[in-house]
């Protein structure tokens, strides 16, 4: 067990070089030059060439690299070219909102998922079992760029119940997470129901029933125990995907987190600042799969004893 923990380190540490790899050179290759956005276009020639070399952008390009990798060795994401601040400060401003986002989805996603995939299992061929395996593939299908604003029309805009963007309320994230959390919610449904239907054919829930033990006892002592490892590694792969999410509802809603920091700077040409979202983004998703390999082989005796 220890030696596979070993390779899935490395291999996740590989996985972030790579990221830090792609995201340096494919941000450089944003259409645009931040000295223009910086100075504007009445800025004189030599202006533009006096600030570029003062940010640096005059280097070659793999120059620049070996700098910024030197940088992350010690723990420094470099400086913003907008603001001038270090980026792992304007990134420590926002993760707060992002974790709470993330954390509201997951809320809506287990709330909506559980009691949905289960009676889905339990009534199975039925109509309850074909409306919530049909309510789980529109929310499959639905994307958060359109969810997003139809939430706003309606609950904001029309009942005028919610707020329609920002952070100022505790009311304002209700409508993010709805968005961020319907799709999630919909993938673990189906999942929950797929682990329950095979688990419940396993002989040995067929012994439990035939000692008589109580349906509920059945399902959550011994089906849903089992059924749990497979919810477990789906639920850790798509905490990934709600960060990426999050970067489309965050801009929708102008909420204040890591994803509408990304695109604000994406728009700037911001490099320091992209490349850090994307590198926290990317560490988060890495450590949350290798986690969820963790919990696995915990939860699971042959994992856990296999040599």
């Amino acid at each position: 067990m220890i030696s596979g923990l070993l390779a899935r380190m490395g291999s996740a540490a590989l996985v972030v070089l790579g990221v830090v790899c792609a995201v340096f050179f494919l941000s450089h290759l944003i259409p645009g030059d931040p000295v223009e956005v910086l100075l504007g276009e009445s800025a004189t020639l030599a202006e533009r060439e006096q600030l570029r070399q003062s940010l640096g952008l005059d280097k070659p390009l793999g120059h620049q690299w070996l700098a910024y990798v030197a940088g992350l060795l010690k723990l420094d994401l470099g400086t913003s070219l907008f603001s001038q601040q270090p980026v792992a400060a304007i990134i420590a401003e926002r993760i707060g909102a992002t974790g709470l986002l993330a954390l509201a989805a997951l809320g809506v996603a287990v709330a909506i998922a559980v009691p949905t995939g289960i009676i889905a299992a339990l009534r199975k061929d039925t109509l309850w079992d074909q409306g919530a395996m049909g309510l789980a593939l529109l929310g499959v299908s639905i994307p958060n760029f359109w969810l997003g604003p139809m939430l706003i029309l309606v609950f904001s805009l029309s009942l005028g119940w919610l707020p329609v963007s920002g952070a100022e309320s505790p009311a304002s994230i209700i409508l993010p997470a709805i968005t961020l959390g319907t799709g999630l919610a919909a993938v673990l449904s189906r999942n929950i129901r797929s682990a329950l239907l095979e688990v419940l054919a396993e002989d040995y829930i067929r012994t439990a029933r035939a000692k008589g033990l109580a349906p509920r006892v059945v399902l959550l002592r011994h089906a849903a125990a089992n059924a749990g490892l497979t919810v477990i590694t789906v639920l850790g792969l798509q905490l990934g995907a709600v960060l990426g999410g999050a970067v489309i509802t965050e801009t929708v809603f102008d909420w204040p987190g890591i994803g509408s920091l990304m695109v604000e700077a994406i728009l700037r040409r911001d490099y320091p600042v992209v490349q850090g979202c994307v590198l926290l983004i990317a560490v988060i998703y890495v450590a949350i799969n290798t986690a969820t390999d963790i919990v696995y082989a915990l939860s699971d005796p042959r994992i856990r004893f296999a040599k």
